[in-house]
């Protein structure tokens, strides 16, 4: 479980999250919804510990994340962020086996490569995993980096915007494949999204930021409410129920 205390993070003069407390179930999918400057990736940024905190405490699995050893940190949380730049050219596969360092420290086994191949499977990047990243779409890029948090074998998934400069094919393919991690091998996923739609869809639970701090949270079908949503947005949300698993969401 993530434990998240009395956080706070402050740039300037700005609460960019403000006295923010939380837990975080295991085996479910979290997702983190609100406005832009909310403070949504800074708070999944702390979680992580890839930025500091000024105050409160952030536990993963009862270990305050401060005092973690930064490789055993590694084993259990990964995290993509919404922009990654590599500056040497490098094809999926060689990318992907990036997720086992923390494990081989550059040198792969046997099983690291079959961490390798089964996330490359998963992303269904068979095909072109001997491409090297620069001849590839935003989309086949997107889905290699999330190849490479798969084959970290974390029980915790971080992932920012995961879904920026996907279509909606690609974008249904990675939520199905995060579906898949939880319900079968028991992941725990936080992910920021700001396609509602997808957030009701996928999700187990919902915690919805403002202003930096947590206005609303509870499973996903108390929060996909057209009132609800209307006093995070700020405005007229009508939702309309599809079928039991799809909604539509309209914005007036």
């Amino acid at each position: 479980m993530v434990e998240v205390k009395n956080v706070s993070k402050q740039y300037g003069n700005k609460n960019v999250v403000d006295n923010v407390s939380l837990q975080i179930a295991k085996g479910k999918i979290t997702s983190f919804i609100g406005p832009n400057g909310a403070g949504k990736s800074t708070l999944l940024s702390m979680i992580s510990r890839l930025i500091s905190k000024d105050s409160g405490e952030i536990f993963i699995d009862g270990e305050e994340v401060s005092k973690c050893n930064s490789n055993e940190l590694a084993k259990k949380i990964s995290i993509l962020k919404q922009s990654n730049h590599i500056n040497i050219r490098l094809t999926i596969r060689e990318l992907v086996s990036f997720g086992r360092f923390p494990y081989s420290q550059g040198r792969l086994t046997k099983e690291d490569w079959r961490y390798v191949d089964e996330a490359i499977h998963y992303m269904e990047l068979e095909d072109i995993e001997d491409k090297f990243l620069d001849q590839l779409s935003g989309g086949q890029q997107q889905r290699a980096y999330i190849a490479m948090v798969i084959a970290q074998n974390t029980d915790y998934i971080l992932l920012d915007e995961p879904l920026n400069n996907l279509d909606m094919k690609h974008s249904v393919q990675i939520m199905k494949v995060l579906r898949r991690l939880t319900d079968e091998l028991g992941k725990t996923v936080i992910i920021v999204i700001h396609d509602i739609n997808f957030a009701s869809c996928y999700s187990d639970y919902i915690v919805a930021l403002k202003d930096g701090k947590v206005v609303q949270e509870g499973p996903t079908e108390e929060i996909i409410d057209s009132s609800v949503l209307k006093g995070i947005y700020e405005m007229d949300i009508n939702i309309e129920h599809i079928n039991e698993n799809r909604i539509a969401v309209y914005y007036a």
